[in-house]
């Protein structure tokens, strides 16, 4: 190639952002290859096609030409999810510890013990430090590891590659942009493809998109015809396409694109796209071609990380850190004003005349004042506890991997779904949520859709009543018996299908007034869909594939009706209807599909164009009523009033109602339409756009058929969970797309609002907004709107405040739909919104985009302030999800797009009183105790060491040695708090249900207050004195076995070993259970300490301090007042805190110890969870389950409730489950059997 050809492609790469020379390796026999697989009319090389110029927002493809496609530079296929590479990890690890404070701190600690001004050696916080990060990055390169594998097993996978004229098999990361490829059934689409050709008739295949979104609905999609002979490699081989397509981006749905074959210029829609992730099914092998590869796909460009969040009890933990380096900063300039007023050479003894060094040099007391400032930060480092954030991790962690994750009170056995944490940073965020913002369809309701009624040309058909109906019949004193007994012959329950009406069902709508209206409403039943049938072709055993479960209900009951639809090509929809005019002769009718306008968020209608036999043009469409009542043609008042009558009773009903309209097309207005449709198909700008605006052209002029309505169940115990989170003092708003009237009869049956409640209700169905939509100004109607709106706000919230006065217990519920939240949510009017809001128990938002109800979830949790929780289970709840404090996914029908954007999953509505009020409140407590608990020990530790600076002169010399200060926060006192993490318990679970007032501790945050800190502040202060001036004076007179009086190591050995036994003694004292792993870990923190001191006072060596405690424990065990000292100074220490406790139980008691004081001689409560029959658990997890329920000693101790450790093979035996023996349960049974003999002895 001349040097002039390499410039001008050196040129047209950079325009495109590419690189200057090809990807790989390629020898010159595989790139000659290549070339000849890829050239136009498989000419010589000079025809080879050289890349043009490219507008950046193009990417601009060649099919089988690696050549042409290499001085672009497109990404390999190649993905990699690591956090870390082998050059990154120690530099962008470290980096990421650091990015804490306390670390960070510590770092800072750790080069000034380096200096000669410190009085402490390096190790003293250079060992605490490496251990903490030394566990934070293994953690960390496990993790990541984990995902390494996880890569080079994707990465490996191998596909069949054309390779000239035949397929090989290559691993998946050597595919390249251009490459065509052949996948086979059931497995992975590599990357982002083109859809060639297929094994199918039609070129059709059908995809799972599970691993996508979810769902495991069959979709199919249809390869362009123009490519359908590229089934075998020597056609696919003389393929020569170039695409021209959008560049790459994380839509999932949208997709614009044109192939330029044989200079004619196809436009290329999602249809013909086939994602990364996805699977094939139903079909032998499809042929396609790679567009986007790697992180370029799709799904790779989705899958960002869940927005990070950090837990309001973290934010206040910065505050408590920052309270910790205020009293440091504080402790250290006392003591380095203290040093400048001491140091004085009339301290003869000290050595401070001629040269000294800076640091005692009483000729320059500020230098002396500065350096021992620092001198003094390095010696009181410990009141900073290094080790609390990994403590805290590591109990957040187990509580969601263990705790959560295995609850089987949150497990739905139906679908095999547990629990999930996907995040453990928001665990005791769960403990403190006062705002729910929860999803209706899916979250309340079961998403299983069941066709119930319709009208049809003006006449309601459907007799059943619905449990909304009957819930209302209830309230308003009116009994309705169950009609389930009283269902006529004619009635059918099926999936999808529960209908009665012996006028309509098997063929007898031929003998309504309306029969033609009958025939037009099913035919668009069975006609404007996008299901696909599966299975033999009859209505007993044929099954549908539908992306909702409306659409399948729908399609169900057009079989029902005697339009069965049964099968489904490329351009054609298959319907076997019954004759019009006789009865029980069938006829199969072919309709030809000629057009598809997609449903979406934006449009809320679906429509086809059809051609019948007769050559008949017939639009159909369906959609929401608002929608489609725009669009109808002038006349037919009538039919259109009833219509609106019967929409309003079926939504009073809580079912969820669709229009259906037609309209008649001729061959003109046909033909100039889709002339534009095409167009606008083939646009690679704005595709979407244009597509909206020429689906406006045509659904127009509507006749209207009828409508549809479905009935979605609630969800089993949602009722009661929400009445449970009521009294936990937790409000809840529902957010949904649905009308008002359906909102409002949903709150109803859900106990959100009651016939007491007092209603706001704000809606733009006013009879002023209503002329101004009347008048057709845009302007005016936004006007009226937001004045409307403004006035509202204002008076109802005046009244909710006068309603408040007079009758302080009343229920208020706000009701609001989206157009007038659209105005609402305005800055000016946001201040009312949010007042009348937070008044109000309950909230009703209907008629709301997804992202309105992320701007509602905004402004709670920002401008309240307030905890918040969003809960949904699809992918318009995402929004909402990410933007409150607490996502929550349900594992529902709509996919998983909700689950994956979560932080915490679960199958049902209900589970939500065990994830709050259990889960969420256990580890609120548990962290509050946890974080409080290292702040008092860590104060009592150093403040010790600065009152002995007082009797030092100020000069910061240490009173423990280097290696107690290093061990303190990482061995001798960091198991036990662990333990309290994860096991303390203040009520049993089944209590925190039956009290769910308890909850309200959290909210209030109770338990993290300053207050509460000051408390253990106090102690914390007391405690120190007792410990140093307790053993410093007690021991001035006291001395040795040899005779000698005890030294300074004598006495910090003996005031260390107090510090340690007292404040794991004190962790006991603060638990409201104990089990055996506490007394395992006191126990063993104790004894860890003494075992250190036994080996580091028995040797010496010369490289370090260790001359300082030679043989120190060993002098201290000789004498009386050892043992005596270690006896009184924790019992004074702690005496304080036992006097406080029992004052504070007894005169102040809080919300649990109440119920601890009510409950504490109640005998252990068996849990309420029964195996349902048909469990998913193994043997094993059965086994285990079994052993759970076993059930556990109680012992009391001052009024608290402890759990003593579970002697789970002795009841075991009792209740016939085989366990292993343990060796405490000897004792056990030798008591157990003298019972019984006394027992035997007293009754004869």
């Amino acid at each position: 190639m001349s040097s002039r050809i390499k410039e001008m492609m050196r040129v047209a790469t950079a325009r495109l952002g590419g690189e200057q020379s090809p990807r790989g390796g390629t020898s010159q026999a595989g790139r000659a290859e290549a070339s000849r697989t890829a050239r136009l009319g498989g000419g010589g090389g000079s025809l080879r096609r050289q890349p043009q110029p490219q507008a950046p927002t193009v990417r601009t493809i060649y099919c089988n030409d690696r050549e042409a496609n290499a001085p672009v530079g497109y990404k390999g296929n190649s993905v990699s999810t690591t956090k870390y590479s082998v050059l990154t990890f120690l530099p962008k690890g470290l980096f990421e510890q650091f990015r804490r404070v306390a670390n960070l701190y510590f770092l800072m600690i750790s080069i000034l013990s380096t200096t000669p001004i410190s009085p402490v050696h390096p190790v003293t916080n250079v060992v605490p430090l490496s251990l903490v990060l030394l566990v934070s990055l293994i953690k960390e390169a496990f993790e990541d590891w984990k995902r390494f594998q996880n890569d080079m097993s994707i990465n490996n996978a191998h596909v069949d590659v054309l390779q000239g004229q035949k397929w090989e098999s290559a691993p998946w990361k050597r595919l390249q942009v251009g490459d065509i490829v052949r996948i086979k059934q059931d497995t992975y689409f590599p990357s982002d493809l083109l859809f060639l050709s297929s094994t199918n008739p039609d070129g059709v295949c059908y995809i799972e998109t599970a691993n996508l979104d979810g769902e495991t609905n069959l979709k199919i999609r249809k390869a362009l015809e123009k490519t359908w002979d590229c089934v075998i490699p020597e056609k696919a081989s003389e393929f020569k396409g170039e695409i021209q397509c959008e560049q790459p981006n994380n839509s999932l749905y949208t997709f614009t694109g044109n192939l330029i074959v044989d200079k004619q210029t196809i436009p290329i829609s999602p249809n013909q796209i086939l994602l990364r992730g996805c699977s094939l099914r139903n079909t032998e092998y499809i042929v396609a071609a790679v567009i986007f590869t790697g992180h370029e796909t799709k799904v790779m460009m989705n899958s960002m990380n869940v927005p990070s969040k950090r837990s309001t009890l973290e934010k206040k933990l910065d505050k408590l850190i920052l309270a910790l380096f205020a009293t440091l900063f504080t402790m250290c300039v006392i003591g380095a004003i203290g040093s400048g007023v001491f140091i004085n050479e009339k301290y003869f003894y000290l050595g401070l005349r001629g040269r000294v060094e800076d640091q005692f040099n009483p000729k320059n007391r500020f230098v002396v004042t500065i350096l021992t400032m620092f001198t003094l930060i390095t010696l009181y480092s410990t009141i900073i506890p290094i080790s609390l954030y990994v403590s805290i991790e590591m109990i957040k962690f187990i509580q969601c991997a263990k705790f959560i994750n295995n609850d089987l009170n949150m497990y739905h056995a139906e679908s095999n779904t547990p629990a999930l944490a996907r995040t453990s940073n928001l665990n005791e965020e769960l403990g403190q949520v006062e705002y729910i913002f929860s999803d209706k369809t899916g979250t309340l309701t079961r998403n299983l859709m069941e066709f119930f009624k319709c009208s049809i040309g003006g006449e309601i058909y459907g007799t059943g009543i619905t449990e909304i109906e009957k819930g209302g019949a209830e309230r308003a004193g009116v009994k309705i018996d169950d009609d389930e007994g009283k269902r006529s012959a004619t009635a059918v329950h099926e999936k999808g299908f529960n209908f009665d009406d012996a006028r309509i069902m098997r063929g007898a709508w031929r003998n309504e007034p309306n029969p033609d209206a009958c025939v037009q409403f099913c035919r668009c039943l069975a006609i404007c869909h996008t299901v696909l049938p599966e299975g033999e072709e009859t209505p007993e055993k044929i099954t549908y594939q539908a992306a909702s479960p409306d659409e399948a209900a729908l399609v169900a009951a057009a079989k029902n009706f005697g339009f069965f639809f049964y099968r489904r090509t490329p351009t054609t929809v298959l319907v076997r209807e019954s004759h019009v005019e006789r009865m029980g002769s069938i006829q199969d009718v072919a309709y030809e599909i000629l057009n598809v306008l997609e449903f979406n968020s934006t449009r809320k209608r679906q429509s086809v164009v059809c051609r019948f036999p007769n050559g008949k043009l017939v639009l159909y469409c369906k959609g929401a009523d608002n929608v489609i009542f725009e669009r109808l043609a002038d006349g037919n008042h009538d039919i259109k009033k009833t219509s609106r009558e019967h929409l309003e009773q079926f939504g009073s009903a809580g079912l969820r109602t669709l229009c259906l309209a037609y309209r008649d097309l001729s061959r003109e207005q046909y033909e100039s339409w889709n002339e534009k449709f095409v167009q606008a198909k083939s646009s690679l700008r704005d595709r979407d756009k244009k597509l909206d605006e020429v689906a406006e052209l045509i659904e127009k002029d509507l006749i209207l058929i009828g409508c549809t309505a479905i009935e979605d169940k609630l969800q089993e115990g949602v009722p009661a969970c929400i009445e449970t989170l009521s009294a936990a003092g937790i409000k809840i708003w529902v957010l949904t797309g649905d009308k008002m009237e359906t909102a409002i009869n949903i709150a109803y049956a859900c106990s959100l609002v009651n016939n007491d409640t007092k209603q706001f209700i704000i809606t733009s169905e006013t009879d002023a907004i209503r002329d101004a939509e009347d008048r057709g100004d845009p302007v005016e109607i936004a006007r009226v709107i937001k004045d409307s709106v403004k006035q509202s706000l204002r008076s109802y919230l005046e009244e909710a405040h006068r309603s408040l006065r007079s009758t302080p217990g009343r229920k208020l519920a706000f009701i609001i739909d989206g157009r007038c939240l659209m105005y609402a949510l305005d800055p000016a009017l946001r201040v009312n919104l949010l007042g009348l809001s937070l008044i109000c128990q309950s909230v009703v938002c209907c008629r709301v985009s997804p992202l309105q109800k992320a701007q509602v979830a905004s402004l709670v949790r920002k401008g309240a302030r307030k905890i918040t929780l969003s809960i949904g289970d699809g992918a318009n709840d995402v929004s909402m999800i990410q933007a409150a404090h607490v996502g929550i996914g349900i594992s529902g029908q709509e996919g998983m797009q909700a689950v994956m954007a979560s932080d915490f999953a679960i199958a049902q509505f209900r589970y939500l009183t065990d994830l709050l009020l259990v889960h969420g409140r256990w580890s609120y407590l548990r962290l509050c105790k946890v974080i409080t608990y290292f702040f008092y020990k860590n104060l009592t530790f150093t403040l010790t060491q600065f009152w002995f600076t007082f009797q030092t002169g100020f000069s910061g010399q240490r009173f423990y040695d280097d290696w107690f200060q290093s061990l303190y926060n990482v061995i001798f006192t960091a198991l036990p708090v662990i333990m309290v993490g994860l096991f303390d318990k203040d009520v049993s679970a089944s209590l925190s249900k039956k009290y769910p007032q308890l909850y309200q501790e959290g909210i209030r945050n109770t338990f993290f207050r300053w207050k509460v800190i000051a408390v253990w502040g106090f102690f914390a202060f007391y405690q120190s004195i007792v410990f140093y001036y307790f053993t410093a004076a007690a021991s001035q007179h006291g001395h040795g076995s040899s005779g000698k009086i005890l030294g300074q190591w004598d006495v910090s050995t003996m005031a260390f070993t107090c510090v340690v036994v007292t404040v794991n003694l004190r962790l006991l004292m603060s638990c409201n259970s104990i089990t055996r792993w506490h007394y395992f870990s006191v126990a063993g923190s104790i004894a860890a300490w003494f075992l250190f001191i036994f080996i580091y006072s028995a040797i010496m060596t010369s490289f370090d301090r260790q001359e300082n405690v030679y043989f120190v424990i060993y002098v201290l065990m000789s004498t009386f007042f050892f043992y005596l000292t270690l006896m009184l100074a924790p019992v004074i220490a702690l005496f304080g805190d036992f006097l406080y406790l029992s004052l504070q139980r007894w005169l102040f008691p809080y919300d649990y110890q109440v119920i601890q004081e009510m409950h504490k001689d109640d005998p252990h409560e068996y849990s309420m969870i029964h195996l349902p029959e048909r469990s998913h658990l193994s043997p094993e997890e059965a086994r285990s389950y079994a052993i759970s329920m076993l059930p556990r000693e109680n012992s009391k101790h001052t009024g608290f409730a402890f759990d003593s450790p579970g002697y789970e093979s002795f009841f075991a035996s009792q209740q016939g489950v085989g366990v292993p023996h343990k060796p405490w349960d000897v004792a056990r049974r030798a008591s157990m059997k003298q019972q019984r003999q006394q027992q035997h002895t007293g009754r004869s």
